[in-house]
């Protein structure tokens, strides 16, 4: 007959070991992980922004005025809809610049969000 090691498994002190391990490396992961996660959002916002200051220069080219709002950009269909803004997760808190001196109301779209970019410059500035 065979004889089967007394030494079958592993011990609770390796198993703690291990799991040791894996923690101190998660720990050193995680503050890469949110940052990535942070740089995402922003690239989308700035994408956000520049597809929107876009679609309102050629509402302007095209009817000689700015719009007067964001849904009458969506009514004239140069977006499909209003975007989300990627920090508030809302589509409702775009801070809108109205033109000097110009006709409507939405010259300039910039983030609602009060954070402030990994940059040192707040969303609502950009």
């Amino acid at each position: 007959m065979i004889r089967l090691s007394a030494r079958a498994g592993y011990t609770l002190i390796e198993l703690m070991i291990v799991l040791t391990i894996i923690g101190i490396l998660v720990s050193i992961a995680q503050p890469n992980f949110q940052k990535a996660v942070i740089r995402a959002r922003e690239a989308s916002l700035r994408r956000t922004l520049f597809v929107l200051r876009d679609v309102i220069d050629q509402y302007y080219a095209d009817h000689g005025k700015y719009p007067d709002s964001l849904q009458n950009l969506v009514e004239e269909h140069y977006i499909r809809a209003v975007p989300k803004d990627p920090f508030t997760n809302s589509n409702t808190t775009w801070v809108i610049v109205p033109p000097e001196g110009e006709e409507g109301q939405v010259y300039d779209v910039h983030s609602g969000s009060d954070l402030v970019g990994l940059d040192g410059v707040p969303y609502n500035e950009w």
